[in-house]
């Protein structure tokens, strides 16, 4: 374990160490966002993927099983292509992708946080560690930039699943006397 030359080294490290939950912590809120959105986008993308489909596939057979039924073969046709371009317009399932994407990328920098802190502060000279911060403040940055903003039931229901847990490991419940 690198020891700390004097008090400002030791208040520096403790910084860096506070500085590591911090991202750890956002990482870990931000990751939990992104992955309801996921959920959010691929119900918006199976809402209205799968009427189109059904219309489209209703709409086909009552045109082809008499001619009476051109009118209606038409207004499902028409209804079908209406929920398509919704679809399109929205594109929910890259935004479900991005979601996704992102959420893994989150969970990667909350992860590094956490083993930059538990394992390797302790050892790190200043400056390594300062670096090592730094990267992963950078990496936390360009993430932010290109994830989408969570909305409020994101927000909601993100915070519900970490107060119920939801990313607790068992290692982190059980006592140090215990493993």
């Amino acid at each position: 374990m690198a020891e700390p030359d004097g008090p400002s080294e030791a208040r520096r490290r403790k910084a860096i160490e506070d500085e590591l939950n911090r991202l750890e912590e956002s990482a870990m809120y931000s990751a939990q966002m992104q992955f309801e959105l996921t959920k959010q986008w691929r119900g918006v993308n199976l809402s209205l993927g799968l009427p189109t489909a059904v219309l489209a596939a209703v709409s086909g057979a009552t045109a082809l099983v008499s001619t009476t039924g051109r009118i209606p073969a038409g207004i499902l046709a028409l209804a079908s292509a209406g929920f398509g371009a919704i679809l399109t317009t929205i594109n929910a399932s890259h935004r479900m992708n991005q979601a996704a994407a992102a959420a893994n990328a989150y969970l990667e920098i909350q992860t590094a946080a956490r083993q930059a802190r538990e394992v390797d502060l302790p050892d790190w000279p200043l400056d390594d560690a300062r670096n090592a911060l730094a990267e992963l403040t950078a990496r936390r940055d360009e993430q932010n930039k290109t994830a989408e903003p969570p909305n409020k039931r994101a927000y909601k229901r993100a915070q519900a699943n970490l107060d119920s847990g939801g990313q607790t490991y068992a290692i982190d419940t059980t006592p140090p006397a215990e493993r």
